[in-house]
């Protein structure tokens, strides 16, 4: 917090001079000396809510437009599941409200068996082929393809052909358990 108040005086400058007022001219409509304007602009002097509130009157702005707290780190590091063969990375911080993944699927001769929970999935294959169980429908979808589908309707996936098959698949909680429950002991978590 005490970064984000030293930066009130910077801010409070800049809403001046985009006014194109001078100091003078802000100090004399909040009834205050240039000095003391001036030594709060400059972070001489703290700023209290007494010297503020005149001064945001005046400009227009709310204190809080001065008090701009930082995002926080935007980067996702969380640890990559290794389940079944997969290898499952999270794009999306934990408690997101979207559960994103980067999924590999492993060459395999045959598909995993059909699964069936509530909600929906979307995917995007990244590279290689990945098969679609889907009900009675059996398909194939390349690079660059995509795909929505009702989780309720039985399903499995795999990579189709010898090579690995990279997907981005966005599930609702229900979803994301399924798909990242690790099912035993020995399974491996590792950093990402």
């Amino acid at each position: 917090m005490q970064q984000e108040l030293a930066q009130v005086g910077a801010r409070l400058r800049a809403m001046r001079r985009s006014r194109g007022w001078t100091l003078e001219e802000l100090a004399e409509r909040a009834g205050m000396s240039a000095s003391t304007l001036s030594r709060l602009e400059s972070g001489k002097r703290q700023a209290s809510l007494e010297l503020l509130l005149p001064l945001t009157r005046q400009l227009g702005i709310r204190i809080d437009d001065l008090v701009v707290v930082e995002a926080p780190d935007p980067r996702v590091r969380r640890p990559v599941i290794r389940r079944d063969g997969l290898v499952i990375a999270p794009l999306a911080p934990e408690g997101s409200a979207v559960h994103t993944y980067k999924i590999t699927y492993p060459p395999a001769r045959s598909l995993p068996e059909l699964r069936v929970h509530e909600g929906y999935e979307w995917l995007y294959v990244l590279s290689g082929r990945l098969r679609l169980r889907l009900g009675e429908q059996d398909i194939v979808l390349a690079r660059g393809e995509a795909a929505e589908f009702d989780t309720r309707t039985p399903h499995a996936m795999s990579a189709a052909g010898g090579k690995p098959a990279q997907v981005i698949s966005i599930f609702n909680d229900d979803g994301m358990r399924m798909h990242t429950h690790v099912a035993h002991e020995g399974a491996q978590s590792a950093g990402g």
